[in-house]
């Protein structure tokens, strides 16, 4: 039996994004469904949804009626259908934790995505996925502060990392420098919205797709770069 086909999938992506949750959801069903015919190689790569955003946040529903310009019911519907759409893909945005939920927030994301690429550059693929899915949590089920590097660090310590070497990385202005080359390199690619997936290095799936779309994306791409 021949081994599957490995093709490499480059997600753009930002932890505050509840539709990069799903499509990730979305994908590991479609290459579930692909085993033993093809493997996908994910890496995670930096989008920042509000760069600017300040170190103290936002309140969530308050910063996309200003974004949007959407009244509170009609994000209460949305964000309704959302969780449903999510149980369907397998994920959760749902508050999990003790008591009553604290309010959602938006956190700059900057630091989150520093430590992304140094999992990626030091320990691999699957290390930085398990962040990536750590971060997710401590944002949508767990709504913990992740402007707050002490809150970043524990998440990656958690993850596998070794804290005082993900604490260095958030110092390092070289590795931030090619965090913000990354993002300059998605804009060049006309990514404006995420999830935006990257496969081979060429092919592009853009926003978060049915479980059906990925599978046949996929067999496309692997049918044209097979050697």
């Amino acid at each position: 039996m021949n081994a599957p086909q490995k093709l490499t999938i480059d997600i753009y992506s930002d932890v505050m994004c509840p539709w990069c949750l799903i499509g990730y959801g979305q994908l590991t069903k479609a290459l579930e469904e692909l085993d033993g015919e093809i493997a996908g190689v994910i890496r995670w790569r930096p989008f920042e949804l509000n760069p600017d955003m300040p170190p103290e946040g936002e309140e969530q529903e308050a910063h996309l009626q200003r974004k949007y310009r959407r009244p509170a019911e009609e994000g209460a519907k949305i964000r309704g259908q959302m969780k449903a759409i999510a149980e369907q893909a397998g994920v959760s945005l749902a508050y999990e934790g003790e008591g009553e939920a604290p309010p959602a927030m938006m956190w700059n994301t900057r630091d989150a995505h520093k430590l992304l690429a140094f999992a990626l550059e030091q320990a691999g693929p699957e290390t930085q996925t398990a962040l990536k899915l750590a971060l997710f949590r401590a944002h949508f089920n767990e709504r913990r502060n992740l402007g707050d590097r002490a809150v970043l660090l524990d998440i990656a310590a958690a993850a596998g990392l070794h804290r005082a070497a993900a604490k260095a990385a958030l110092d390092d202005p070289d590795l931030e420098e090619r965090v913000v080359a990354e993002e300059h390199q998605a804009w060049d690619m006309n990514i404006s919205g995420v999830p935006a997936m990257i496969v081979e290095g060429k092919f592009l799936i853009p926003g978060a797709q049915g479980p059906e779309v990925y599978v046949n994306a996929l067999r496309r791409v692997a049918e044209k770069t097979r050697g």
